[in-house]
């Protein structure tokens, strides 16, 4: 027999908390320009490097051997040692690779497996804003409620520890930290840090640590992981990924570092929905931790060039910006021109075909701002700069009347 239907469930069919979560700022700016032609784009988040050939090399290989089956849910046991001795080499903290460390499907993975795996219903993570665009919405969607934290351009956008001791309550479960920082690239300076850890103890609260751009550092800025210091390795949920300093966004191969009590509980979680990362994606990686240390050197070099052209080109153009000490991104404030973040982008990007993301993408503090995206070549940077350049001369001139402004 068959049943009639008189509706469609439609939005009421989805969960509260996905209805609630709206949908990633920045893909709104990448459909635009999709449409246009001669658009230098400063707003994806990826490196405009290809993967290094001998990475590259490394799959097909894996390909051609036929190794396209599952590897343990862990990931493959080599990978995991290679991790292991990195972590150890580069930053004095030891991770025992069979039963600390776990191979995930990028970074994005292994934050959504922290939350889900740490977080009750109502439990509160302590986040700082302006911050990744998945941070709030992974709170949510794990089921607990995030707290925010915010910095800002008049402070070099440091996280101020006292401010977060100042949102612990007695449902406080986590800080998730996410430095060098997507948007800012700021960096957590060394005192800020410690004093964090020393909240994270007084308290007895979990850190979830995203390091993906641990290797991106400039002017003389040396990463030190939140497990690393003293007291921390017990408590702290360490994430990181290939994406950023090898060039392997599109491989999606993470990781993340856990005491064993803790990363048993993300395993199960991980080998219900994935069971393992790409088999083919795992080996490119093994290549690229044994192999890759050139490559890293030669890309973070480029950027660091890429960075003062961007970064000084700003400053000139009247548009303050904070000079970044990690990651790939400049935040200039546009404020001065009389516009929202939106109407900022959303100008830029129709009148001189430049795109860049709106600061209100990563959190509601982070209006007034852009994000620029500075992996990109040394030319397109200038001409994106010149063509920025009247954007800004344009609008100015028109006041706060002009296209875009603010009613």
């Amino acid at each position: 027999m068959a049943i009639e239907t008189t509706g469609r469930l439609g939005e009421r069919a989805l969960a509260q908390r996905v209805r609630t979560v709206p949908r990633s700022g920045i893909r709104r700016f990448f459909d635009i320009a999709a449409t246009m032609t001669d658009v230098i784009s400063l707003g994806v988040g990826e490196p405009d490097f290809d993967t290094p050939e001998h990475v590259r090399a490394a799959g097909i290989r894996s390909l051609e051997a036929g190794r396209t089956h599952y590897t343990s849910n862990f990931g493959t046991l080599e990978l995991r040692h290679a991790l292991a001795d990195h972590l150890a080499r580069l930053y004095g903290v030891r991770y025992d690779p069979e039963r600390e460390v776990l191979i995930t499907v990028g970074a994005s993975e292994a934050l959504m497996l922290a939350l889900l795996g740490t977080c009750d219903p109502g439990d509160e993570v302590i986040l700082h804003e302006p911050s990744f665009v998945s941070y709030r919405p992974s709170i949510i969607f794990a089921g607990g409620l995030p707290v925010v934290v915010e910095t800002r351009l008049e402070d070099d956008f440091a996280l101020d520890p006292a401010a977060v001791e100042g949102a612990v309550t007695d449902r406080t479960r986590a800080i998730l930290l996410g430095y060098p920082c997507n948007p800012t690239g700021a960096v957590l300076p060394p005192d800020a840090q410690d004093e964090l850890a020393r909240i994270a103890i007084r308290h007895d609260l979990l850190v979830h640590s995203d390091e993906i751009y641990d290797r991106l550092g400039y002017g003389g800025y040396r990463h030190r992981p939140m497990s690393a210091l003293p007291g921390m390795r017990e408590r702290t949920v360490l994430i990181g990924g290939f994406s950023k300093a090898y060039a392997m966004t599109g491989w999606r191969v993470g990781w993340i570092c856990a005491p064993a009590a803790i990363l048993e509980g993300f395993v199960k979680i991980h080998q219900y929905a994935i069971m393992s990362a790409p088999t083919v994606s795992q080996e490119a990686a093994l290549e690229a931790l044994v192999h890759g240390e050139e490559d890293v050197a030669r890309m973070v070099a480029s950027y660091d060039r890429r960075r003062r052209i961007l970064v000084g080109g700003l400053n000139r153009l009247g548009l303050r910006t904070f000079e970044p000490r990690g990651a790939f991104y400049a935040f200039p404030e546009i404020r001065s021109l009389g516009m929202s973040s939106d109407a900022f982008a959303e100008g830029l990007i129709r009148e001189e075909h430049v795109a860049v993301v709106p600061g209100t993408a990563f959190g509601p503090s982070g209006e007034g701002h852009v994000r620029a995206c500075y992996a990109a070549r040394d030319d397109q940077l200038r001409e994106a700069l010149v063509r920025i350049g009247r954007f800004v001369e344009r609008h100015r001139a028109g006041g706060a009347a002009g296209p875009g402004a603010r009613p």
